[in-house]
């Protein structure tokens, strides 16, 4: 039964890692939490069920849903930039006009069920029969989070993405260099909330088998989460980006895994994920001030030895 529990927690925890990513980049590179992605999370899971359910392809349809999200990420940016909203305001604007759409993409629905085959019903036939769904879902969440950090690595390293990350930093000094900060801020706005769609197209296909209107409520505090959970456990300064993408999608995978243990407890209940949601972040949070009050605390003790 623990065993179980702990394979779907991880299962999950590998598709909810492409929303992490997502998160990792607005929320560390550009140091903003885009509250956009509570509306580019169903974003994508609805424009991904409705073109399956009206018989287009799948990977064409999470193609679309992928742009859908960029799309999304950019009028954020736009806000921002170009009209000064600041720029937690503007992911708030951007999320209530996405719910407005997705209800409008699922006519009117609240819950659109999956009802033709999909991108998780060509890669089950890949495998051999009577594989557990759980299985299917870690191979394809490896798969997937590999190419996503490999492609992110790579273009992380070369000039535009150095650009991006250098906007981030410092933009003051990243203008003076020439670079366009704008700019690389609705790159990387863009790019986020690419990945956070499809995570929602995914998360469609291989958990829910539908898309909700309300999926996406709560979806930044579990990406926080999960990036800090990650950050705490592996991460160390020295450490380079690809690592560090690779240490939040962990943390995807250790958040997932202690909600699924949490909810096997028999004095739980499924509507106690909230308060369990809130304990976990509030502990998360919590471990990087209480381990800079530790190294305070033995910098202080050895201060105090040499000088004896």
């Amino acid at each position: 039964m623990i065993m179980a529990t702990i394979q779907s927690g991880i299962a999950q925890g590998l598709l909810w890692a492409i929303l992490t990513i997502g998160v990792f980049l607005t929320f560390r590179v550009l140091d903003i939490p885009d509250l956009t992605i509570e509306g580019t999370f169903p974003l994508g899971a609805a424009i991904t069920v409705v073109l399956i359910n009206n018989g287009m392809n799948p990977m064409l349809a999470m193609l679309i849903c992928i742009l859908a999200g960029a799309v999304a990420g950019l009028v954020t940016g736009i806000l921002h930039t170009k009209f000064a909203i600041p720029a937690i305001l503007a992911g708030i604007l951007t999320q209530i006009a996405l719910y407005s759409v997705n209800i409008r993409i699922m006519s009117d629905k609240a819950t659109v069920a999956l009802s033709a085959d999909s991108f998780k019903t060509m890669i089950t036939d890949l495998f051999p029969a009577g594989t557990s769904p759980n299985t299917i879902s870690i191979v394809v969440g490896l798969v997937m989070c590999f190419i996503i950090i490999e492609l992110l690595y790579y273009f992380f390293g070369t000039e535009l993405g150095c650009a991006v990350r250098a906007t981030g930093s410092n933009q003051k000094m990243a203008r003076a260099l020439g670079i366009s900060t704008d700019t690389m801020i609705n790159l990387c706005l863009a790019v986020s909330n690419a990945l956070v769609a499809l995570a929602g197209s995914l998360i469609a296909q291989f958990d829910y088998g539908s898309a909700l209107v309300n999926m996406g409520q709560g979806t930044i505090v579990i990406g926080l989460a999960s990036v800090i959970i990650g950050e705490v456990i592996f991460v160390r300064k020295e450490r380079n980006f690809g690592f560090k993408m690779a240490a939040v999608s962990a943390g995807a995978i250790i958040y997932r895994t202690i909600i699924a243990l949490a909810l096997t407890l028999p004095w739980m209940k499924a509507t106690d994920l909230k308060l369990i949601t809130a304990v976990i972040v509030a502990f998360a949070l919590a471990i990087p001030a209480w381990q800079a009050k530790t190294g305070r605390k033995k910098n202080s003790k050895k201060a105090a030895k040499e000088v004896e």
